[in-house]
């Protein structure tokens, strides 16, 4: 929009700099050249329950473990102009929200003792960025009225009310994803203990247009 001649308007900025309080663990279950489509499904369930149940005895409540991904495919051998197939490939993913962040290394253990034989990465993120962004978004109004005051103190002008404020859009922290190498799962306790959520920054930038008296 237009600033009038009548108007005053200062940009301010305001970041929140704060440590994830959730994280996302993505733990695959595979199963390769099995027999039949009944043993895949078979050992992805067994290994499934296996890895819920242990969970479950972390504290991990059922509503914040995801199975999603499930899928049996066949493998074929090509022999000339036919094929046939010689086993079946099961992959399923579980997700687990870990709401308290210092049970990522114990998920992470009993995820691949109970059969999780692809640790796919943990996502660290905010569970309620809102009251984050209403914090940025306050420095961000005192800043611009810092610099609105300094500024009619040096050019001799007077401010009245502030008449519109603008927010740009204010940014969201994407989670930050850490992953491992499926080399590491053997040793999935050391990997684990090496996970660290660091820290991320909330944004918001405003234009506060003031009256000019």
């Amino acid at each position: 929009s237009t600033t009038r001649s009548s108007e005053l308007a200062v940009v301010g900025e305001g970041k929140i700099e704060v440590t994830p309080d959730v994280a996302f663990v993505d733990a695959g279950i595979t199963v390769n050249n099995v027999a039949t489509v009944d043993e895949a499904q078979k050992l992805i369930d067994q290994t499934n329950q296996k890895i819920l149940q242990a969970l479950r005895k972390l504290g991990i409540d059922k509503g914040d473990i995801k199975t999603t991904n499930y899928s049996i495919n066949p493998n074929y051998s090509f022999e000339g102009d036919t094929n046939r197939i010689v086993g079946y490939n099961g992959n399923v993913t579980i997700t687990i929200k870990v709401r308290n962040i210092r049970n990522v290394s114990s998920v992470l253990e009993a995820a691949a003792a109970s059969g999780a034989n692809q640790i796919q990465g943990v996502r660290y993120s905010i569970d309620n960025p809102q009251s984050l962004r209403e914090q940025a978004r306050n420095k961000a109004i005192q800043n611009a009225k810092d610099q609105a005051n300094q500024l009619a103190k040096s050019l001799g002008i007077r401010l009245g009310r502030v008449v519109n404020i603008v927010e740009s859009s204010p940014n969201q922290p994407a989670p930050f994803t850490q992953r491992f190498q499926e080399s590491a799962l053997g040793g999935i306790g050391g990997a684990a203990g090496e996970v660290e959520p660091g820290t991320q920054t909330v944004t918001s930038v405003v234009t506060l247009y003031f009256e000019k008296r």
